[in-house]
Parts: structure tokens; C-alpha cells; sequence
């Protein structure tokens, strides 16, 4: 059944930006290093520490944490990736700048909510302003010291930008910040590609 819907919220990397480790570090570390930063089993808590840094923490407050854990020559591949974070962006996903531009131009907001360190954010705009000129405003999680799944920060957003969650459709593609944003009301999909993400539009009822 259809639903009305006035705005959409998008995630940021993997959604709306192709964010790839490996481009960051690929030239300035041994392949073999890389690959297995880049692994779901990543040895070096590459993952671990950056989920720190998005949820509030400073580069400065946990890389004592993992220099000790890892030792300095690690701690120094870490501090270099965060220096470095947009190396990482490669490009705006395909199709994702085009549904902003479609959907703001049939009367339907968009946002941004994004799990990502306060400081290593600015790099996005930066890279990619036609985001932020497409977006109303972005949630950052680590500028806020919460972060998704958590109920607060969709609330957060909800409160800040006067969005009524039964109105509102929600993209990420990690699976527990869509379960997270459903628990509060709004209308979430797991992101594939920008294609299926207008069938799921379309499935709410948006005809861009």
C-alpha cells in the first residue's frame, strides 16, 4: 500500500559516497597489510577504532588505546588513514546525485544521517559540495556523541529537522541501522544501488 512520503534520509558512505579503505592506503602500505585491514576479520581494529571516532571520540583519545594494542608502526598506518580519510571517497555512487536532484525537484526533502567522525567529516563536502548544496542538513554522529543503531540519533534528526518518521523513508546499507531506523517509525530500506532504491520509492508511492 502506498504512503505518503515528504522526506527522505540518507546514510553516507556506501550510500550516498563510495567509500574504499583500500584507496586510502593502496601505494603507501604492503598489499598484503591492506588486504587484511581491508577483511571482515580485520586484525588491526581498523574498524573497531573508527566505529570509536563515530560515535564521538577524538583521533587524539583513542590512538594511545591502539598504539598499545598494536604498537606504534600501526598506530602510525591508523593516524595516516585518518589523515588521509578522503583518499578514501572515490566518487558519489552511481545514480545517487541524480535521485537527490529528482526527488527535490517533486517537493520531497532529503537529508543526510551518517554514522562518521567529527573529524574526518568535512572531507566529504568537500570533496563532493553538490552533496551538501542537495542535502537540507546531515547528522554526524560523531559531532552528536550518538550514533546508529541507537533510537536517539533518528530521533535526533526527526527533532532537528521537523520530520514526521511516518512520512519519511530512511536508505543505509548496513542492516542494523535500518532495523534501528524502522524501531522508530520510519519507512527503511537496505541500500543495493541507486536502481532499486527508486523501486522502493516507487513501492512508497513516489513517482520521480
Amino acid at each position: 500500500m502506498a504512503t505518503e512520503v515528504s522526506d527522505v534520509v540518507f546514510d553516507f558512505c556506501g550510500v550516498l559516497i563510495d567509500w574504499q579503505l583500500r584507496s586510502c592506503l593502496l601505494g603507501h602500505y604492503p598489499q598484503q597489510l591492506i588486504d587484511e585491514i581491508a577483511a571482515p576479520n580485520d586484525p588491526y581494529g581498523f574498524f573497531h577504532y573508527e566505529d570509536r571516532m563515530d560515535a564521538g571520540e577524538d583521533l587524539a583519545d583513542v590512538i594511545d588505546d591502539y598504539r598499545q594494542r598494536y604498537g606504534d608502526d600501526m598506530a602510525q598506518v591508523f593516524a595516516y588513514y585518518i589523515k588521509h580519510y578522503d583518499d578514501s571517497l572515490t566518487r558519489i555512487v552511481p545514480g545517487m546525485e541524480e535521485l537527490l536532484e529528482d526527488l527535490l525537484a517533486a517537493g520531497i526533502g532529503c537529508w543526510g544521517l551518517t554514522n562518521w567522525a567529527h573529524e574526518t567529516f568535512h572531507f566529504a563536502f568537500e570533496k563532493f559540495p553538490q552533496l551538501e548544496d542537495l542535502l537540507g542538513g546531515t547528522i554526524v554522529s560523531g559531532a552528536e556523541k550518538m550514533h546508529k543503531p541507537d533510537a536517539h540519533i533518528y530521533q535526533l534528526a526527526m527533532s532537528r529537522y521537523d520530520l514526521d518518521p511516518a512520512t519519511t523513508a530512511f536508505f543505509d546499507d548496513t542492516p542494523k541501522n535500518v532495523s534501528g531506523a524502522e524501531a522508530v517509525g520510519m519507512q527503511a530500506f537496505l541500500f543495493s544501488d541507486a536502481a532499486q532504491a527508486r523501486r522502493d520509492l516507487e513501492s512508497l508511492g513516489v513517482r520521480l
